[in-house]
Parts: structure tokens; sequence; C-alpha cells
């Protein structure tokens, strides 16, 4: 449209969505969106709405990216939850040495700061924390172990994918990231290989 600035949505919610990701909510001033995307505050409000609603659409971003990761590594070997569980792990290790992105996890990195958040950015953030807790036990579904000992994996599992973003965000080495996350599929794997169907524990 004539003597109107055009930009690109999804780009600007990347950059809005690295300044969240490496300064958290409550440090990603309105001048810092504006730099990183090259709006002024009318442009971002206009097109965004205000701080919390880009916030929002920020971490939809987030989980959009890679959420879809996550997805197809869990969902890349049917039948072996160890495996799968490796696989994701994989991903998230991938995420962290990836240098075009900051470190850690924007989704850590707002579930730390809840306190300060809106409800509903709050609420944003627990829900997408349960999505991927239901992923994990999806992938888990495949094992022969109890409802319960399958549920408790899940979260610990989710558990350990969020103590590897706090710990790159604190600048500990891949060599340690990994060998957290081998420990982790390795309690996996052993929990499954200990674990009694549910039917055995009602007979």
């Amino acid at each position: 449209m004539s003597g109107r600035k055009q930009f690109d949505i999804n780009a600007a919610l990347d950059q809005a969505m690295q300044v969240f990701w490496q300064r958290g909510y409550a440090d990603a001033s309105l001048d810092a969106l504006g730099s990183a995307t090259g709006l002024g505050r009318g442009s971002l409000y206009g097109a965004f709405g205000n701080k919390d609603a880009l916030f929002g659409q920020c971490l939809d971003r987030y989980a959009s990216i890679y959420g879809t990761q996550y997805e197809q590594a869990l969902a890349a070997h049917p039948g072996d939850p160890v495996r799968a569980v490796e696989a994701f792990f994989g991903v998230v290790l991938g995420r962290i040495a990836d240098p075009s992105v900051p470190s850690g996890c924007l989704i850590a990195q707002s579930a730390a700061q809840s306190p300060t958040l809106k409800e509903e950015n709050s609420a944003q953030v627990r829900g997408l924390l349960d999505v991927q807790r239901q992923r994990v036990r999806t992938a888990l579904a495949d094992s022969s172990a109890d409802t319960r000992t399958l549920d408790e994996l899940a979260v610990f599992v989710v558990a350990v994918n969020q103590s590897l973003a706090v710990l790159s965000r604190a600048g500990a080495p891949d060599a340690e990231l990994r060998s957290v996350a081998r420990l982790a599929c390795t309690t996996v794997a052993d929990t499954l290989a200990r674990a009694v169907p549910e039917d055995l524990t009602r007979d």
C-alpha cells in the first residue's frame, strides 16, 4: 500500500522473540523490542498490540518452531521410548548449541519469571510446559510400564529439559549438558525396565 511501510510479521516476531529470550520479559523494554524489529512504538502496538500481547505471540512462535522438532524427534522411534527420549534431548542440545539463538530456553526463562507475568501469559507458559509433558508421555506409551510410572517419567524428562536450559544459561559446557541428558536417558531406561505392567499389579 502506498505510503505505508510493509514488513514481514514472522521476521519481526522472530526478532522480538530473541529479545524476550535473551533478556526475559521484565527487561525486554519497548526500546529494545523496537530496535530489534526496526519498528517504532506505534508500529509495534499497531501490529501486535501491547507488550503482553507481543510476548504471547512470541511464546506461540517459539513453541511452533521447536515444538515441531520435538514432535518429529519423539515420533521417530515408534516402539522404542528410550530412543525417542534420546532424540528429544538431541533436539534440545542442538538448540542450545546453536550460536544463532540465545542460550537457554524461552519457556524456561519465562517460567522462572512467572510471578512477574500477567496471568494470561503465565497460564500460557504453564500450558506450553504441559504440552511438552504430553508429547513425552505419548512417546513413552509404547512401554508396558504402569500408568503412574509413565506419568512420572514424562514429568522427569520435562524437568531435565528445563534444567538443561538453566545450566546452559549459566554457562555450563556442552560436555556437562550431554552428560546430564545421557544420565536422564539411562534413568528412563532403567525405570522402564523395572516397571511392572499395570495389569500385573492388580493380580
